[in-house]
């Protein structure tokens, strides 16, 4: 019989879904927009899932389609035509992987879908590079999104793609926050392993971010101020078929200075000469800034035709005076993107469908660091440059068979100045290279979904060095028993770019990272082979998921790892191995949902140039925990954390032999840890109508509910024949608050 509890009071549709998902595995997909309005009361847990949807059915009035085997569409009872898409799309094979919103797909990657988003702990914004360190495997050891590591790779090891754009810039505020916007970002697939023949570069993660690909209708948009931000964000409908996206976000440090604010503030001026003063030279007068502006223009010009355009801008500004008693002069470190992209895809027939993605972006670095003492100004630059043309052609064979080929050439510049006044000095250093790639790949899913296979080959030809790579990938994965599932992934990539990190005056010691072409010599090709073994456990509720993982990446320097001891200043090649474990285990249970993660790695750097031949990576986190919840109930989410990980490597000097002929006397290298990490956080959110179109989310939360002195990281420096130590600290107690009126 179909029918509620009747004990039950009504609950949000949007919740609702949440607990049938985590009971019989499958994934609902829908507008936003269409559910918000609903209030119902749920389900008999006793109904089959067919009996569940016809219930569904009745007390909301939307059609729900099943798509697949673990795929609900639920949409309006209108009849939407979309252009027809020919490729074999990835399932879902664990749904709710960690809260609502994040899932599993059968390929190995994973999909956060920010329009059906829950909460994470710390978080009231949807933060794209601090929402995917939920995922174990993958954190920063620094709590800059600019230093995030996955699996031990470094941050520039990291693709990462804004609808389809390489982006050479990570964050606000020197790398705190994502500078992607929340509102105009919508989808999110992270690849650990086993990714699509067609990308290229990430020798150690992918994290691919886009915008909605759907047409709106009816205008949309919403407003909102926090304590660091103000962000406003818009669709507005041209006609039937196309429609724009924009959204703006700026720093409210311009009207008001909150303990948000100071807190990010003082974080990214710690130990740098923005913070620093010295003798007669005081630093006064330090602002920052920063904002962010995002674009999406498409149009349906058919239902086999499709044309979108998209812009992205982003800066980062601090100024400061250095002054003494007789003059005073303005030094200042910017930081710029400009990005831009047209994307064409058309469906030929029941068999063809081409797409074509061309990109320019723009990444600059610039700083002018003046020094009364000596009379002095230093000019920087860092200035990258990438054009890209992509073509792809998908054959389907029949119903179960997809072939994927293409064409891909990228052309990267990369420029560095150093400019002094005084002694004069100027060097001005040019680089480019240019990569051919041509990939195709066998994309299989049985008849009955439960096996799908991708196997693939790309190769790249580096016109400057005359040098071909080939790099095969592939994934697999089986679902067996109703609820388990196996997958195996394997991968070879390439990349050219890597950064140069310095920790003393470069850039005032702010952002210290500079992009670097290879050069096929002191700076190899960076090249990486992974392959990773993993099983799923999906049912009632529960979700248990394991993987395995063996990572070799060759032709990484030694000042692209942040060296502070012996090898600060030494620069040479070599590789890293990291060998781990990724474990989630997770329970939904109505209206709470609880998780646990754990990730093991051991990395070790080889340099068979120096005397320590093997060692310790500085990224080599070899325990890391995270134990969350959220609470749902109506209006209100509840969002808490608990984040453990074990010290990061560090070089100590050898206790009673310290300093030799001036210099420090360092120990085996990362032979010693900084104390274990440690923080707990919080967020909530309650949202509620004052209109029938209008609706407003009030939100808080605690980053660092203890105050915690986490250390991050230390250093030392020789003073007066002694050594001095700088030990630097993760952020305090952070707290924020958020209003969003959308209407």
């Amino acid at each position: 019989m179909l029918q509620a509890q009747e004990d039950d009071k009504k609950r949000p549709l949007i919740s609702v879904f949440s607990n049938i998902q985590a009971q019989y595995g499958y994934q609902f997909n829908y507008a936003k927009d269409i559910i918000e309005n609903y209030q119902i009361v749920p389900p008999s847990e006793d109904l089959t899932f067919t009996e569940t949807l016809v219930y569904l059915h009745k007390v909301t009035d939307l059609k729900y389609t099943l798509i697949s085997n673990r795929f609900v569409l639920v949409n309006t009872q209108k009849n939407v035509v979309q252009k027809q898409d020919l490729q074999l799309l990835p399932e879902i094979i664990v749904p709710s992987y960690i809260i609502r919103g994040v899932s599993k797909l059968n390929n190995g990657s994973f999909n956060i879908d920010f329009s059906n988003f829950s909460m994470l702990p710390g978080l009231i914004e949807t933060d794209v590079l601090q929402s995917i360190q939920a995922f174990p495997g993958i954190q920063s050891i620094n709590e800059n999104v600019s230093n995030i590591n996955i699996r031990g790779g470094s941050h520039d090891q990291n693709l990462i793609l804004w609808d389809g754009i390489k982006m050479y810039q990570s964050g606000h505020f020197f790398g705190l926050i994502s500078m992607y916007n929340p509102q105009i970002t919508q989808n999110v697939l992270l690849l650990k392993n086993g990714s699509d023949v067609s990308y290229t570069d990430g020798v150690s993660g992918s994290i691919l971010m886009q915008t909605t690909k759907d047409v709106n209708t009816t205008f949309k948009g919403n407003i909102s101020v926090n304590f660091i931000d103000t962000n406003g964000f818009a669709d507005i409908p041209i006609n039937k078929k196309s429609s724009i996206q924009l959204a703006l976000r700026k720093s409210i440090s311009d009207f008001v200075e909150t303990p948000a604010y100071d807190n990010f503030f003082n974080k990214i001026s710690e130990d740098t000469e923005v913070e620093n003063s010295m003798n007669t030279v005081m630093n006064t007068d330090k602002e920052f800034d920063f904002y962010d502006a995002s674009f999406r223009w498409i149009y349906k010009m058919s239902d086999k035709e499709e044309l979108r355009v998209n812009f992205i801008n982003v800066a980062n500004e601090l100024i400061f005076n250095e002054n003494d008693l007789e003059e005073s002069r303005r030094s200042s470190v910017t930081q710029n993107s400009i990005a831009g992209a047209i994307y064409y895809d058309r469906v030929w027939n029941d068999t063809w469908q081409t797409s074509l993605e061309l990109y320019e972006t723009d990444y600059k670095l610039k700083a002018i660091n003046v020094n009364i003492k000596d009379s002095q100004r230093f000019l920087q630059e860092n200035i990258v440059s990438e054009t890209s043309f992509k073509l792809k052609a998908n054959y389907k064979l029949n119903k179960n068979i997809n072939l994927l080929n293409g064409y891909h050439v990228v052309e990267t510049k990369v420029t560095n100045l150093d400019d002094v006044d005084a002694p004069i000095f100027r060097s001005l250093v040019s680089e480019v290279l240019r990569t051919h790639g041509l990939f195709s790949q066998f994309n299989y899913s049985s008849f009955n979904r439960l096996t799908n296979i991708s196997a693939g080959i790309r190769f790249n030809y580096i016109d400057k060095f005359k040098k071909q790579i080939w790099e095969p990938r592939f994934s697999f994965t089986h679902k067996f028993r109703n609820n388990f599932s196996v997958e195996v992934l394997g991968e070879m990539k390439h990349q050219n770019t890597s950064q140069v990190i310095n920790f003393q005056n470069d850039f005032l010691g702010v952002e210290k990272r500079r992009w670097q072409l290879s050069n096929n010599s002191d700076i190899p090709i960076i090249k990486s082979k992974q392959v990773s073994i993993g099983v799923n456990y999906n049912r009632k509720g529960w979700q248990l998921s394991v993987e395995a993982y063996h990572k070799k990446v060759n032709g990484i320097t030694s000042q692209s790892q942040g060296f502070q001891n012996q090898y600060e200043f030494v620069q040479t090649s070599g590789s890293y191995q990291a060998n781990g474990l990724d474990f989630i285990l997770r329970k939904q249970m109505r209206n709470f949902n609880t998780w646990l993660s754990y990730a093991y790695l051991n990395s070790d750097y080889t340099f068979k140039s120096w005397p320590e031949y093997k060692f310790p990576s500085n990224y080599d986190i070899s325990h890391a925990l995270t134990l969350g919840s959220t609470y749902a109930l109506k209006n209100l989410r509840i969002s808490t954390g608990f984040n453990w990980f074990s010290g990061k490597p560090t070089t100590l000097p050898v206790a009673d032999n310290a300093v030799i002929d001036n210099n420090i006397n360092f120990g085996a290298s990362n032979s010693s840890m900084l104390n274990d990490y440690f923080k707990v956080d919080i967020s909530a959110l309650y949202g509620f109508k004052i209109k029938q179109k209008t609706k407003v989310d009030l939100g808080a939360s605690i980053w660092n509910v203890f105050n915690r002195d986490n250390q991050i990281n230390n250093f030392f420096r020789v003073n007066d024949g002694q050594v001095d130590e700088t030990l630097q600290t993760s952020l305090g107690f952070s707290p924020n608050i958020v209003m969003r009126v959308y209407f």
